[in-house]
């Protein structure tokens, strides 16, 4: 018997590499990615084992609890394969030991179950004719799929007469499901779709949906995968919530030895929901590594992902600090450095960023996001639109709204009627281009005089009682050193208020500039370059204090 998928992995292009993304939401991992990923868990494991193969353990179990293309089952395959030889030396012997023995998946849907298998055992059926295991009685093997509903809870209860039976009946609208936070509008679907109700975070107990699924004595010394990213949460036009934090959880409340997983890198420093997830994960002194790639595009070709994606490596058994290590076009840049990650209520990315950080810290000032207003500074939505002149307004405002300024009655404006009068420096609240790096971070401040109000498209980043405060303030945010601070915070278009927690409240007594703030700071040649490296300047434009200005990167 001639086996092919072993003796011909040298032949291009490899067919993985060739497949299309569902979605952004679940998307195939790159075969070179994902060896990646797997060359860091065999050093971490080599660290742990006194120098061991992980490759040469007959013992070794490993899970991948959300598998689309198997690309990860498959590398682990091919790389026991060739480490086995001298135990098991027959070749038939030793993959069907591997695949039946030490090697599992859960499939995320009917499709990428079939995909899964047919990339791990050679063909979609386990027990079938042309897979390369031949001790499976299944035909799913050890890669399990089956569909799962969602649990609907919440929502609103409403009684309406049954237009057959005439008895009155509750009809509940508007619920999500308990476990994942889907929407009952969106995912309550017949058979013929797919639930995305995805069976490893829908459960109460995890280690019973184990036992359930591979035996009650499972345990996985790994545990490693590309969880699903993201569903759609009922929200306006796109909007969707994060659910690999959920998977990631689940995975780890297995006690794996060692757990790896790549994720969307936007927990670091924000992310709709994820407030509970970052704090846990910072403080969790076994995060070994994390491998970062902020370049949009870079990791995952053709997949948008605001903010970059990581992966991390977590061991069970290590208490310490973390070695974090930045990617860009391929190449690690920077130092790698090993630091605790919960020296900061987010995760500074950069290393390089660290001691500038520290210096700005050491002199405790206050910091710009106690006086940033809240989302909506005045009440405002995005789509509230005043009028174009300010013909039969009693007392009129001007408004700054999304694109354009119009004219409202001062009475039509619900909270901060105070503000009104004063002067104030607005910047827009999402700030950031399709480009493959940001490197503005803030758009050009608006000086908005007294008389005006804006819609949640801004925030309100200061009040002033004069002119002149108004004017420097804004020049402040302008400068390097302050988006350079704002950077450290912001990991997508998003900028509320939180982004401006690294940033000094410097004294308004003169102009700041770029030369003042690194000697303020006393920064180094190498800080400032690197600040540089990472910001661009603005241009010489006045500030907008009539029209509209929108981010400009």
């Amino acid at each position: 018997m001639t086996l092919a998928p072993f003796t011909l992995r040298g032949h291009n292009p490899d067919v993985l590499t060739c497949i299309a993304n569902l979605s952004n939401d679940e998307v195939f991992t790159p075969p070179e990615f994902a060896n990646q990923m797997l060359d860091t868990l065999a050093a971490a494991w080599a660290d742990a084992n006194y120098g061991e193969d992980i490759w040469t353990n007959p013992d070794v179990t490993f899970l991948d609890p959300f598998t689309k293309s198997g690309v990860f089952l498959r590398e682990i395959v091919r790389r026991l394969t060739n480490g086995l030889i001298l135990a098991i030396p027959d070749l038939t012997e030793r993959v069907d030991h591997i695949l039946t023995r030490q090697v599992f998946g859960i499939g995320i849907t009917q499709l990428t179950a079939l995909l899964a298998r047919r990339s791990v055992y050679c063909s979609k059926f386990a027990d079938g004719p042309h897979s390369i295991a031949r001790s499976f009685d299944t035909e799913d093997g050890n890669i399990w799929f089956e569909r799962t509903e969602h649990t609907w809870g919440g929502g609103k209860r409403e009684f309406r007469t049954d237009p057959l039976t005439s008895e009155e009946i509750a009809v509940y609208s508007n619920r999500k499901c308990i476990y994942c936070g889907a929407g009952e509008d969106d995912y309550a679907r017949g058979d013929d779709l797919e639930t995305h109700a995805y069976a490893f975070i829908h459960t109460d107990d995890i280690n019973a949906r184990i036992a359930e699924l591979f035996g009650d004595n499972m345990q996985f010394d790994v545990i490693i995968g590309n969880p699903p990213y993201q569903l759609s949460d009922g929200g306006y036009g796109t909007s969707a919530a994060p659910i690999y934090q959920m998977f990631v959880e689940k995975a780890l409340g297995l006690d794996p030895r060692f757990a790896v997983f790549v994720t969307p890198s936007r927990w670091f420093a924000g992310g709709k929901g994820l407030d509970d997830y970052r704090k846990k994960m910072l403080a969790d002194h076994r995060m070994y590594e994390i491998v970062d790639y902020p370049k949009l595009y870079e990791a995952f070709p053709g997949v948008k992902i605001r903010g970059g994606v990581s992966y991390f490596l977590w061991d069970r058994d290590y208490n310490g600090p973390c070695t974090i290590q930045t990617i860009w076009d391929g190449q690690p840049v920077g130092d790698k450095a090993t630091r605790y990650l919960d020296a900061y209520d987010v995760l500074v990315r950069r290393n390089e960023a660290v001691p500038i950080l520290e210096k700005v810290r050491a002199k405790q000032e206050p910091t710009l996001d106690m006086r940033v207003s809240s989302q909506k500074p005045f009440g405002l939505r995005t789509f509230v639109h005043g009028r174009e002149t300010t013909r039969g307004l009693t007392d009129p405002v001007k408004l700054y709204g999304s694109r354009r300024v119009t004219w409202i009655d001062r009475s039509e404006i619900p909270v901060n009627d105070a503000w009104i009068d004063d002067w104030k420096v607005l910047t827009t609240r999402v700030q950031g281009t399709s480009a493959a790096i940001e490197t503005k971070f803030l758009s050009k401040p608006i000086i908005a005089g007294p008389g005006t109000a804006c819609t949640e498209s801004y925030l309100v980043t200061g009040r002033f009682d004069s002119e002149e405060e108004a004017n420097r303030y804004a020049l402040f945010l302008r400068t390097r050193f302050a988006r350079f601070l704002i950077s450290l915070r912001k990991s997508t278009q998003d900028a509320p208020r939180h982004v401006f927690a690294f940033v000094p409240d410097v004294p308004l007594d003169q102009d700041w500039t770029d030369a003042l703030l690194y000697e303020r700071y006393d920064l180094t040649a190498d800080e400032i370059a690197f600040i540089e490296s990472q910001v661009a300047p603005h241009d010489d434009t006045l500030f907008d204090d009539g029209g509209v200005n929108e981010a400009d990167e």
